[in-house]
């Protein structure tokens, strides 16, 4: 079966009407999802195992199997109603790649390792990248086994819920470096992962700082660059660092009709003026490279003829440039709090997360552009302003990512699409680097 077919087949493990792909980490179609492509895994001749996240290792053992390995993969989670190719690239191109030079009789001196990534879609539970997160000691085991499913998590926390919780005008100062602990109100991930049948401590599951020699993630753009400038392959040097944030506004509810407007407590309209706020910092810096997004707005009780009386809100604040991501969240805790205080409001604001961005290998990155040469495909070395599991890696291993273009730049979209050609173009250009690097 071809990478293109594969593709085709994966998509059909969903929980939406086609051509939507809705793939949540650990729901019965994730699970059907990997057993599918570990079968696949070792129908290649690779050696399988699993850690107590559910991070899947598929190894093709080198000439010197003690040496680091290297690695290559990215995820098959798809938050809901989205395409085909977003992860799904990086796992089974990855897989066709180590097929390809098995095919062409190379003998690997170093190991060569597929990995598919644990939960790198926030939609389950609150935060991205979960397995290369506790695969690089990013996440404090503890915390990430209290993560809590987003459809049971509360819309606002009780009073001492979480001694760390910080109100808004807690966290209007500087951030002081990335911060890494994330607020939780009870315990989940333990027991789905373990009804998953991914037992053990998470603890457990960080790699050594040796593990890998070099890590590579194949992925479409998720942006127009490549498609307009006719250029078959991005390499990029810079992975935008994400903030994320969650908001909970609270005001006083009542019947729509009854409540005069000088008396309303609307925490709607308090989220959306913090809202509003998330665009105006996000542009004030002038820089391209910053974006921020109010993506998820939860309101209570979410009936027409209801005042709202609670609201959670989550951010999402990306740079290349951590003092100036940094910047941008601390304008919105600002308006957070002048929220706080004109409309007679609780606002809660919690920062979940605060990552610092990666920074490519430049080993890796030249051995991408050689790579790129020698299957005689045009490349442009280019910044990444999605965040992948890489981001992660790059913590505990030389990283580089290889970008294919999509059309329209468009991801996160049933319409995602990446031509035939431009897959086949990233897979070679993918067996070639594994060439180089695994004969290092």
């Amino acid at each position: 079966m071809s990478a293109l077919a594969e593709l085709e087949q994966l998509a059909g493990f969903s929980n939406a009407s086609p051509p939507a792909v809705t793939r949540v980490a650990f729901s019965q179609e994730d699970m059907r999802a990997r057993a599918w492509v570990k079968q696949l895994c070792r129908d290649a001749g690779l050696a399988v195992r699993e850690d107590a996240v559910g991070n899947t290792f598929a190894r093709w053992c080198g000439t010197e199997s003690q040496a680091g390995a290297v690695g290559t993969g990215s995820h098959i989670d798809a938050i809901p109603d989205s395409g085909r190719y977003d992860g799904t690239m990086g796992v089974l191109g990855g897989l066709e790649a180590i097929r390809a030079l098995k095919r062409d009789g190379f003998i690997p001196r170093r190991s060569i390792e597929l990995l598919m990534f644990t939960s790198e879609e926030p939609t389950r539970f609150g935060i991205g990248c979960l397995g290369s997160r506790l695969l690089s000691g990013s996440l404090d085991p503890s915390v990430a086994d209290n993560l809590m499913d987003a459809e049971q998590r509360p819309l606002s926390s009780p009073k001492g819920a979480d001694a760390r919780r910080q109100t808004a005008k807690e966290l209007v100062k500087p951030l002081g470096g990335p911060l890494n602990t994330v607020p939780v109100l009870g315990g989940f991930l333990k027991t789905v992962r373990e009804a998953a049948g991914f037992r053990g401590s998470l603890a457990d599951v960080r790699l050594p700082g040796d593990y890998y020699v070099a890590f590579v993630e194949l992925h479409i753009e998720q942006g127009p660059i490549l498609e307009r400038s006719g250029i078959d392959l991005g390499i990029v040097t810079d992975i935008a660092a994400p903030a994320t944030l969650r908001v909970e506004i609270t005001g006083e509810g009542g019947h729509a009709g009854a409540v005069l407007m000088p008396e309303r407590r609307d925490a709607f309209l308090g989220a959306s003026e913090i809202a509003l706020a998330v665009e105006k910092a996000a542009s004030s810096t002038g820089a391209p490279d910053t974006v921020a997004t109010a993506g998820a707005c939860r309101v209570f009780p979410n009936a027409v003829n209801s005042i709202p009386s609670r609201v959670t809100l989550e951010v999402d604040v990306r740079d290349i440039d951590s003092d100036r991501r940094d910047s941008v969240v601390r304008a919105i805790l600002e308006a957070a709090k002048r929220v706080h205080d004109e409309r007679r409001l609780r606002v809660e604001t919690t920062i979940v997360n605060a990552d610092a961005p990666a920074h490519c290998d430049e080993r890796v990155v030249a051995a991408l552009e050689q790579a790129a040469d020698r299957a005689r495909l045009s490349r442009t070395r280019m910044i990444s302003r999605a965040y992948h599991d890489s981001l992660f890696m790059s913590r505990i291993a030389p990283t580089g990512m290889l970008f294919i273009p999509c059309r329209g730049g468009v991801s996160h979209r049933p319409d995602e699409y990446s031509a035939p050609e431009h897959i086949a173009n990233g897979v070679r250009a993918l067996t070639e680097a594994l060439r180089l690097l695994a004969s290092d």
